[in-house]
């Protein structure tokens, strides 16, 4: 007698799982929010904005982004369905298995990215410490075909980590771990580099840096693109997280909270970084300030869970294709992968083929938000219909728009006008 595996990706949790109160999504989020690419990305703020509109943009921004990623953490949370259970509520049960699919592929990208951002950073402490000699540039022969053991090692490394981690409980690691641990020291490293270039900015005078104009090549309104954007490439990943949670407005609270402080800051501190140590390389900053080492360490440590996050919603995503394997067994599986893709891809160079497939979930997210916004019936549409052809119609004009935009405003932005428009439209035709 042959028995068919439970696709639990597609159904509301059980309410005995249900364990996240708001300070567990709070401190997921926080945590999830905290990054090195965060902070790169704040820098690339200035010169181009000044100090006053480059602030602006991040604390609008983050209010903005973190209130998207709160409301679907909502949705997911009420519904008890995980992000892929949301895509096949909106877009039907067989359409939906294109953006699961994009999802995945984004996640297995950002993991190895993160992989290779990890690597980097450790070597670097390492050279600092003294424990490596300083990195050679490789021959032009040999550098795509060779890499230093010590990378190699760092690299497997990070992905053992990732496979262990995958093989418990997330409720677990978050609960224990994340909340009690974790976070607290994560937040501890903020406020020491925080202390360290905010005594920089006091040296150079605050008059001066408070009052810098930017050269004009990005408007206040533009800026919001870069600042919403990491709030919003979590969009394809909160539910499978919030559906964890026992209330749908503290999950929102949680997120919305615990997010948009993670990015405000981190963006912030990027800012503060570029303008007082003005550096190619963020890492090479950051261990210039007095007990840099220790505070870019611990920052490392809680980038993993940037990682897990990713693989932890592609597992998720993947057992909703084929729930023959558990989500443990698929989070494991894509582990082993992007260790692989770390050691031979080169992640820096795919990095905007990785920003250009996140555009696509813009647009994804606003049909899902203007279609299951405020419906207590979302698990009953899982399955309802094989295609909504008004929700994929208003998807593919959303991803059009999002990238026509730029060729004939460069003011607008992308992200705040796609949103805008897929919303409208999905919840007029809903």
């Amino acid at each position: 007698m042959t028995t068919i595996a439970r696709n639990t990706a597609l159904i509301p949790l059980p309410a005995a799982d249900r364990l996240f109160g708001w300070r567990d999504h709070a401190a997921l989020w926080l945590s999830l929010g905290v990054g090195l690419l965060v902070m790169q990305v704040g820098a690339y703020l200035v010169p181009a904005l000044g100090t006053q509109a480059a602030l602006a943009a991040i604390v609008g921004g983050s209010v903005i982004g973190a209130g998207l990623l709160g409301w679907t953490a909502k949705i997911g949370c009420d519904s008890g369905l995980s992000s892929a259970g949301l895509m096949h509520a909106t877009y039907g049960s067989s359409f939906a298995r294109l953006p699961v699919v994009l999802n995945i592929v984004q996640l297995i990208g950002w993991t190895t990215f993160e992989l290779v951002v990890m690597r980097d950073g450790v070597l670097a402490i390492a050279r600092q410490a003294g424990a490596l000699a300083p990195a050679a540039a490789p021959a032009a022969a040999d550098a795509a075909t060779s890499l230093p053991l010590s990378t190699v090692l760092v690299t497997l490394a990070f992905g053992a980590l990732l496979v262990g981690l995958l093989a418990g409980s997330m409720v677990g690691l978050v609960r224990k771990f994340i909340g009690r641990f974790g976070l607290p020291l994560v937040i501890v490293s903020l406020l020491w580099l925080s202390w360290q270039f905010l005594g920089k900015a006091q040296a150079l005078g605050w008059s001066t840096l408070w009052n810098r104009a930017g050269d004009g090549g990005m408007s206040t309104l533009a800026a919001l693109d870069p600042v919403i954007a990491m709030p919003i490439s979590w969009l394809p990943l909160v539910a499978d997280f919030s559906r964890h949670g026992h209330d749908g407005r503290s999950a929102l609270r949680g997120t919305w909270l615990g997010y948009a402080v993670a990015n405000a800051w981190c963006y912030a501190l990027g800012v503060l970084v570029a303008l007082t140590t003005p550096s190619a390389d963020l890492v090479s900053a950051l261990l210039l300030a007095q007990g840099g080492l220790i505070a870019l360490g611990l920052i490392l440590i809680d980038e993993v869970d940037n990682a897990y996050g990713d693989l932890y919603s592609g597992s998720v995503a993947g057992h909703s294709l084929a729930p023959g394997w558990s989500t443990r067994r698929w989070g494991v599986q894509l582990a082993v992968l992007c260790a692989a893709l770390a050691l031979v891809l080169p992640m820096h160079s795919l990095e905007p083929f990785l920003l250009m497939l996140s555009s696509v979930f813009v647009p994804l997210y606003g049909v899902i938000l203007g279609r299951l916004g405020g419906r207590a019936d979302v698990p009953s549409l899982v399955g309802a219909r094989r295609v909504d052809h008004s929700a994929v119609a208003i998807w593919v004009l959303g991803v059009g728009v999002f990238h026509l935009l730029p060729q004939f405003s460069t003011q607008l932005g992308s992200a705040l006008p796609t949103l805008a428009l897929t919303f409208v439209l999905a919840r007029a035709s809903r």
